[in-house]
């Protein structure tokens, strides 16, 4: 089979976080396939062919790019951040998984991307440290049910823990109850920090407590990252203080 897919992740939005194995697939591609507001970051090249859907097609989306890469084109299909967390790398597998017996002949490689919470971090200090989890608060593909179990036992192991999808004009009232049910493991003083388009034009960073966290702070392009019992604020001469974890760790009485 001639046709070749790389999975693309983009970073996290300016084009210095975009990494040459990533600009080379991109380059080297004839048909851009993915959801319309990230293939606007990629510059237009002649002779490329876009493909643009919508943000829940992920399926149909993966199975565009294998029917692509079947008939002979290089495919690039990109996503947001690194493509192997909450994207489309999970996608495409699951449809070559489900899909026709020549899909698993198709050349497939994920070309990894800087992911959001590595850049929130970076620009809060580090916070990722020691020990952290990583938990989406959607639940279009999963029950709330499980989003809380997973939740009480990130937050009863101590560890730093990462939400992507806090909140949507769909979903509301999910970090609200993802915030009491951390609240019952930590002291409202634990750091929190809103992490919001991080990289872009409109980037903003915001470092609150937990007691003081407020939902509205957070929408789809927010990640937000709720300390652990060791997670600390460094001042600074100007500016909003460090927040990182330390590396080591000791025992947390229970």
């Amino acid at each position: 089979m001639t046709g070749r897919l790389a999975i693309v992740g983009l970073g996290p939005g300016a084009p210095e976080l975009l990494t040459p194995m990533a600009a080379e697939a991109l380059g080297a591609a004839t048909d851009l396939v993915g959801y319309a507001p990230y293939l606007a970051r990629v510059p237009e090249r002649p002779g490329q062919r876009r493909h643009a859907s919508d943000n829940r097609e992920e399926l149909a989306r993966a199975r565009q790019a294998l029917a692509l890469a079947e008939a002979g084109k290089a495919v690039a299909l990109v996503s947001s951040g690194d493509p192997g967390i909450f994207a489309m790398a999970s996608a495409i597998f699951e449809a070559i998984e489900m899909g026709k017996p020549e899909w698993r002949g198709i050349e497939v490689t994920v070309v990894p991307g800087v992911s959001a919470m590595l850049a929130a971090a970076a620009r809060a200090g580090a916070p990722l440290g020691h020990d952290f989890c990583v938990l989406s608060l959607s639940d279009n593909l999963k029950p709330w049910e499980i989003v809380l179990q997973r939740l009480e036992a990130a937050a009863g192991a101590d560890l730093v823990i990462v939400l992507y999808n806090p909140a949507s004009k769909a979903r509301p009232w999910q970090l609200g109850e993802a915030f009491r049910a951390i609240a019952r493991h930590r002291a409202g003083t634990t750091p929190v920090i809103f992490a919001h388009a991080v990289s872009q034009p409109d980037e903003r960073i915001e470092i609150a407590t937990l007691a003081e966290s407020e939902t509205c702070r957070a929408d789809m392009r927010t990640l937000v990252i709720v300390g652990s019992s060791a997670t600390r604020l460094l001042p600074r001469g100007a500016g909003a203080p460090f927040v990182y974890t330390p590396r080591h760790a000791e025992m947390v009485p229970s």
